[in-house]
């Protein structure tokens, strides 16, 4: 715990053919089952990644790191914020990094989020989100929707486009970054263009959980219900769509969502799950599970965060009124 040309079709699943087994040995970083419609779906190979042509190498903007404390639900919180010298008008990209809700720092985030401000580009704003069990939910969720608020009124002094906001995030992060789409989508003023769940935690029930011995998983499922009980400290939040998304029944309306899911890891069944769920709700979705990956790498997995940012640039084409 401690340590997302136009693509056609919108709405594909990457995974292996059985969710709880580990991927048997394969050339390709993950196998592809593309659904052209929610209700049909294909297998066929994902295609190995080539390496850029010697020379051809793009060279990187340098990156400005500042920070900002903002008002947040329970606490002031801490934004770190990542901007290409010199640029403007760029996305902005809400990073919410891992940790159970109850650990986890902006150094942690680090790599991910110089990852996205470098390639995507973006202005990449980092959460330092509160943490239970001293702030137990709704906390993490509402620092997240203030984090946005204050990049509608702030971020174009830092280079940034209201108009394309995205979100991403790993381990409860995942969850966090999910749960503000849900957030701005009830509420009306937060209008995320995508996002990118990194192995998120989705479902505080623990029903789902794959075998963690079979999966040589680095995460148990004691130590995920240690984390729902911190962060969850009454029964009845356990079913609160902003605090167990893969139970909420009002999935439509949110933005197309890509999800990473790794092997060896108890969770990736439930993100599996709700990738499908989504689908079916009609929400754009690609979810990849990467073969060899634990829970704790699958957030600064180069291959997986540079198909984020692959997925961030087709919503920015598809919507080209931005």
């Amino acid at each position: 715990m401690d340590a997302f040309k136009r693509s056609t079709p919108w709405i594909s699943a990457r995974l292996s053919t059985e969710a709880d087994e580990p991927a048997p040995a394969q050339t390709s970083p993950s196998a592809r089952i593309a659904a052209v419609k929610p209700a049909a779906a294909r297998l066929v190979a994902a295609p190995a990644a080539s390496p850029a042509p010697a020379g051809k190498a793009r060279a990187r903007s340098p990156i400005d790191v500042s920070e900002a404390t903002i008002a947040g639900y329970a606490q002031d919180i801490v934004l770190r914020l990542y901007r290409p010298r010199g640029a403007s008008h760029l996305p902005v990209l809400l990073y919410f990094h891992g940790g159970g809700f109850v650990r986890g720092t902006l150094d942690d985030a680090d790599a991910a989020a110089r990852f996205f401000a470098e390639r995507l580009p973006a202005l990449v704003v980092s959460v330092g989100y509160s943490l239970a069990p001293r702030f137990p939910f709704p906390a993490a969720p509402e620092d997240a929707y203030r984090a946005a608020q204050w990049v509608l009124a702030r971020a174009r002094a830092f280079g940034g486009s209201t108009k394309r906001i995205v979100a991403a995030g790993h381990d409860a992060g995942g969850q966090i970054a999910n749960v503000l789409a849900f957030i701005g989508r009830d509420r009306g003023d937060v209008r995320l263009a995508a996002q990118a769940l990194f192995a998120p935690m989705l479902d505080p029930s623990l029903t789902r959980l794959g075998d963690e011995a079979r999966l040589a998983s680095d995460i148990s499922a004691s130590e995920c219900a240690a984390c729902y009980r911190a962060y969850l400290p009454e029964a009845s939040q356990r079913m609160h769509p902003y605090a167990a998304p893969l139970e909420s029944s009002r999935l439509a309306g949110l933005p197309p969502t890509f999800i990473v899911t790794a092997q060896n890891d108890v969770l990736h069944i439930e993100a599996e799950k709700y990738a499908s769920r989504l689908i079916e709700a009609g929400v754009r979705t690609n979810v990849v599970r990467y073969p060899s990956v634990s829970h704790a790498q699958i957030g600064a997995h180069p291959e997986a965060l540079a198909e984020a940012v692959r997925f961030f640039r087709c919503c920015f084409e598809a919507g080209a009124a931005f």
